[in-house]
């Protein structure tokens, strides 16, 4: 078939796939599907969300398949667009399935698909890649099969992307593997120079991302477009705290175009504001990392189905979703990088004329920003420790075994070992992970320009909300579009569309909402595993006569209300003093809520809780005056005896508690907490319960301890009361 004819045959599916007789293949869509199809070359293509890149693979593998090429395999970190692409494949007659971990009962069906030859398209997640019976048993027969791979996303590959994922650098272990002549495409719609070299150079694809295009015998295409979307228009709004924020949504989100989604920060935050906006009769949805996998499924269903204004989404929707028509994103709240939030609002205005984008920066912004910083590849020494006890064990160690033996929690050690494993200094087995032996160097020049490079964006983001020029120009740049140019639609352009107005109805109602006090604090029920490891013969369910009772925080510091208002309190560097007044009176809202809910000791159940004896707090090496006057606030209010103080044992008073992981902290709080023999006589005369009072908590084991010394000295029951929650 020549050239000519294979553009036909290329349209006449893309018509099948779009449902319109008439559609035809953008030029640079048909360079790709020719380099692909008729040349099989690697391909990388960086251009908008919208622009149909979709629409390449599912072309070139349609011709492919008809020309008797093996099934397609698309690596996606994305399981909501995974389903979207299902649908979509199957209007162009292309039979797709997925393997991730949302379907893990498919898995054993799909892979005797693929083996009978009936999958034309196979989508897997980046983790797949990595999980040793795939590695080890299927991939390398998929491989071998494979007639066109598909990077969609393809910024997650490399470390100056602004999502980069670990598990995608197994794509070059796929690459060596594939026969020659089986094209590869790389996708993305948010690369920087920078990240399109560094992905070219990762997927050996090679050329040069200034390039329009290589030259035939030169390596592969580069198709690089212009970034702007005539859709969207951008605007900024600046209001004066998080209550004028929420205030403005409820009286503004019925007027904003279709149904779209709001994006926040946190989770914390999108609970608020779900609960928030469902309270003044929007009907909106929530969409986070803790949501359950059916729960984001209904909640993508109803947006597509228009059954919904909006989902309250973190990160976790990101780049995942698939609504032609979606009329509005807004950010609650600036995410830290100009490239991951061109990435977000991407979604908006793909099937529209018009879509409105709009960002509500907030004063925590910073913190949230720091806190996710602090997340980032461990430091040298803690990554020796790790490869030093893998060595030592001389077998594979899972996940919760080799947690107790280092300093990090569950996702940053896993993320580090990916890192390690793609390094070549440790490998995923069944049963865990094993040190390879290979030498292995700390690249600290990398990881400090890593650093340097989000700080970067950080200050490109305050600067995006401070220009005074076009606001999609400011993006395109960033992105090193050299076709960058005022677009006459932003805010700045075209002048503001939107009022900073709210009325007072609404904002006193955003702040009685906001300053509703109350969060419940999760007791530890069992002890975390492997504890023997660091010398405590601790294990199993703690026992329900040590346990503390479910107890109660003022607010998480990782929400928009409350938290906005501890977190600088809290601050390590912030001055330690007595309780502030309105505090002081929020903790005691908290108290008449707690004592007159279900079980409470002022309610009529008939098992309610007794009235608690006294006041116990915690001793503290940042926030001794706070804590100490907090509990005697609480004490005098109550009027109930401060009890005393649980302290530190003499020569354990450990210089920092490390925040990471539940063994290594229980291994510093073991033995180290006390109570002196006042404390002990009180608890046996009051014969009750008592509240134990703290500033914060983040894994809950300091709790926990300090109940079971409190339980085992005649306490009946210990009721936790913190500020706040971290998380």
């Amino acid at each position: 078939m020549n050239n000519e004819d294979l553009r036909t045959a290329a349209d006449t599916v893309l018509s099948r796939l779009v449902g319109d007789p008439a559609a035809r293949l953008r030029g640079d869509q048909w360079r790709a599907i020719e380099a692909l199809v008729a040349d099989r070359r690697r391909a990388l293509v960086v251009q908008r969300t919208g622009w149909g890149k979709s629409a390449v693979y599912f072309v070139a593998t349609a011709l492919l398949r008809e020309r008797g090429g093996g099934p397609t395999v698309i690596v996606s970190p994305l399981l909501a667009l995974m389903r979207n692409q299902v649908e979509a494949a199957a209007r162009a007659g292309i039979h797709a399935r997925t393997i991730n971990s949302s379907n893990p009962e498919e898995w054993s069906t799909v892979q005797a698909e693929i083996g009978a030859g009936t999958v034309d398209v196979l989508l897997v997640s980046p983790e797949r890649l990595n999980n040793p019976d795939f590695r080890d048993n299927v991939l390398p027969e998929l491989a071998a099969a494979t007639g066109l791979l598909v990077v969609d996303e393809a910024h997650c590959i490399s470390d100056w992307g602004h999502d980069f994922r670990p598990d995608y650098r197994r794509l070059r272990t796929m690459l060596a593997d594939l026969p020659s002549g089986v094209p590869v495409l790389a996708t993305t719609a948010t690369a920087n120079a920078r990240v399109t070299a560094d992905v070219a150079e990762q997927l050996g694809t090679g050329g040069h991302p200034s390039a329009p295009g290589s030259k035939e015998g030169e390596g592969a295409l580069v198709l690089r477009g212009p970034l702007d979307r005539s859709s969207l228009s951008l605007s900024v709004l600046e209001l004066p705290d998080a209550a004028h924020r929420l205030a403005w949504l409820a009286e503004h989100l019925d007027n904003l175009p279709g149904s779209g989604i709001i994006y926040t920060l946190t989770v914390a935050a999108a609970e608020e504001v779900t609960a928030y906006l469902r309270q003044r009769g929007h009907i909106v949805a929530p969409y986070t990392g803790k949501t359950e996998n059916a729960d984001r499924q209904q909640a993508e269903d109803d947006l597509l189905a228009n059954r919904v204004k909006a989902l309250v989404a973190t990160s976790a929707l990101g780049m995942g979703f698939d609504k032609p028509d979606l009329g509005f994103v807004v950010h609650l709240g600036s995410p830290a990088s100009p490239i991951a939030y061109y990435q977000q609002v991407g979604r908006a205005g793909r099937g529209v004329e018009h879509a409105e984008v709009l960002l509500l920066p907030g004063k925590e912004d910073e913190a949230i920003w720091q806190y996710f910083a602090s997340l980032a590849f461990p430091s040298e020494d803690q990554v020796r420790r790790t490869l030093d006890v893998l060595a030592a064990a001389g077998r594979p160690l899972s996940l919760p075994a080799l947690e107790p033996l280092v300093e990090l929690r569950r996702n940053r050690l896993e993320t580090m070992l990916k890192v390690l494993d793609v390094d070549g200094a440790v490998r995923r087995v069944k049963g865990g992970w094993i040190s390879t032996g290979e030498p292995w160097a700390y690249d600290s020049e990398r990881y400090a320009w890593v650093s340097k490079q989000r700080s970067a964006e950080q200050e490109a983001m305050r600067e995006y909300v401070r220009t005074t020029g076009c606001r999609m120009e400011f993006l395109r740049r960033q992105l090193d579009d050299e076709e960058a140019a005022p677009c006459g639609r932003c805010d700045n352009c075209a002048g503001g569309r939107f009022s900073a107005e709210v009325s007072g109805s609404s904002l006193d109602s955003a702040r009685d909402e906001l300053r509703r006090p109350g969060a419940e604090v999760e007791p530890r029920r069992m002890w975390p595993t492997g504890l023997s490891a660091v010398g405590i013969t601790l294990k199993g369910r703690i026992p329900a006569t040590e346990q503390a009772s479910t107890g109660r925080a003022l607010g998480r510091l990782s929400d928009i209300g409350w938290g906005n208002r501890l977190r600088p309190m809290l601050a390590p560097d912030a001055p330690d003093g007595p309780i502030p007044d309105d505090v002081a009176q929020a903790v005691v809202e908290v108290l008449a809520d707690w004592a007159k809910g279900p079980g409470g000791w002022a309610s009529k159940a008939p098992d309610a809780m007794p009235r608690p004896v006294g006041v116990v707090t915690m001793t503290s090496r940042a926030k001794p005056g706070l804590i100490h006057s907090l509990g005697a606030r609480i004490a005098d209010v109550g009027r109930l005896p401060l009890l005393g103080t649980i302290e530190y044992a003499p020569g354990h008073e450990p210089a920092h508690v490390p925040r990471s992981n539940s063994a290594q902290r229980l291994r510093v709080l073991d033995g180290a907490l006390v109570l002196s023999p006042e404390l002990s006589v009180a608890l046996k005369a009051a014969e009750g319960p008592v509240l134990l009072v703290d500033d914060q908590t983040d894994t809950g084991w300091t709790l926990a301890v300090a109940a079971r010394l409190l339980r085992r000295a005649g306490a009946s029951a210990v009721l936790p009361l913190v500020l706040a929650v971290q998380g």
